[in-house]
């Protein structure tokens, strides 16, 4: 069944940061959410699409404000026939099987509904619906999609697997894969990994992975951003257990603090320019040094529109890797807005310190 989620209230079209938590929370308990749609409580057009929806096939999660939880309650009796009851302290409809404080679920005809309210600053809801654990998520590198989807293929005709394929960034493709009836999830998952060696990763989120391979064995790692401005950080503090694998990173922008917290030597700024091999290989060795970290990555590059020049139009992109052993620099030429130039540097960061060291990660 498809997962159909409501958001219903200004709240969640406004509030970017409640509206992505919820998405979070969600998703921690789904890989994929089918579809999103929004209503402002002032929609005169959200009773007819409860009903309808109400009345379809469909797993519906309800998410609206505790403001208005009783108030969708009487939309949701009305299309299906049903009253309020006052149960620990909730109005809910009288036919509810299960509900928890500030959550309740419903069946209705062929649909699964679970309504919640959802406030800022509050605690979420616990999510009653089941969601079978059918789905698994695994990575390949260094492989391109076609040749992927043909290794694959016969694999998952055994173990009754249906796989999908998406390119992340060059040379990264995020499968997921999805048992069918009589699937086997983890003997594909044994027999794909045979396929691909030192290429395949099996696991919902790699920066995940990265930092509990990273814990297991013992190792740190430091950053020196520029264009991306603190986002590869980002992408790791954002992740449960980041403390005990980063102590720190360096956000360095300018030239100056490039040349004073890193050791970037202003000849080296003066003859190739920020955003070239050679300053991102100092970045990287000035970030190692002052961290004492296993590994070190560093960024610059042109992502904003303006910022280029014909040598190095916007887009341009130079990373370095380094452990305490070697190092390594490439350059990337992204195309798009800022931002996802931005989001696809820190991509190829991630992926190049995977390909770093396959004996940690791999």
């Amino acid at each position: 069944m498809k997962l159909h989620l409501i958001f219903i209230g200004n709240k969640f079209i406004y509030n970017k940061s409640l509206k992505e938590y919820i998405i979070r929370k969600v998703e921690q308990k789904v890989d994929f959410i089918d579809s999103i749609t929004y209503f402002k409580e002032s929609d005169n057009s959200l009773f007819l699409y409860l009903e309808n929806e109400l009345n379809s096939q469909i797993k519906l999660l309800i998410v609206t404000s505790k403001q208005h939880f009783s108030t969708i309650g009487k939309l949701i009796c009305t299309a299906t026939s049903d009253n309020q009851i006052l149960n620990d302290g909730m109005l809910i409809p009288s036919k509810v099987g299960i509900f928890e404080d500030g959550s309740y679920l419903l069946e209705h005809a062929s649909c699964i509904a679970n309504v919640l309210h959802v406030d800022e600053m509050q605690e979420f809801p616990e999510i009653l619906m089941l969601f079978e654990d059918s789905k698994a998520t695994v990575h390949v590198f260094d492989e391109d999609k076609e040749s992927v989807l043909a290794l694959l293929s016969p694999v998952a005709q055994t173990y009754e697997v249906k796989v999908d394929i998406v390119n992340i960034i060059d040379g990264w493709l995020r499968v997921d894969v999805k048992s069918k009836k009589y699937g086997n999830l983890s003997k594909f998952i044994t027999s794909a990994k045979k396929l691909l060696p030192n290429k395949f990763i099996s696991a919902s989120c790699i920066v995940s992975h990265i930092i509990g391979r990273l814990e297991v064995n013992n190792k740190k790692i430091t950053f020196a951003e520029s264009c991306t401005g603190g986002l590869l950080s980002y992408y790791f503090t954002k992740r449960n257990g980041a403390s005990k694998i980063l102590d720190g990173s360096l956000v360095t922008y300018s030239n100056e603090i490039k040349n004073n917290w890193l050791g970037v030597e202003e000849e080296i700024l003066k003859n190739f320019g920020a955003v070239s091999n050679e300053v991102v290989s100092q970045m990287s060795e000035g970030a190692i040094s002052v961290s004492n970290a296993d590994y070190s990555i560093s960024i610059s590059g042109v992502a904003g529109e303006g910022g280029g020049t014909e040598l190095k139009p916007v887009g341009t992109v130079y990373i370095g890797i380094r452990t305490k052993t070697n190092h390594k620099e490439i350059c990337v030429n992204l195309k798009g807005d800022r931002n996802y130039i931005q989001y696809q540097s820190v991509l190829f960061c991630i992926k190049m310190l995977l390909l770093t060291d396959k004996e940690i990660f791999f």
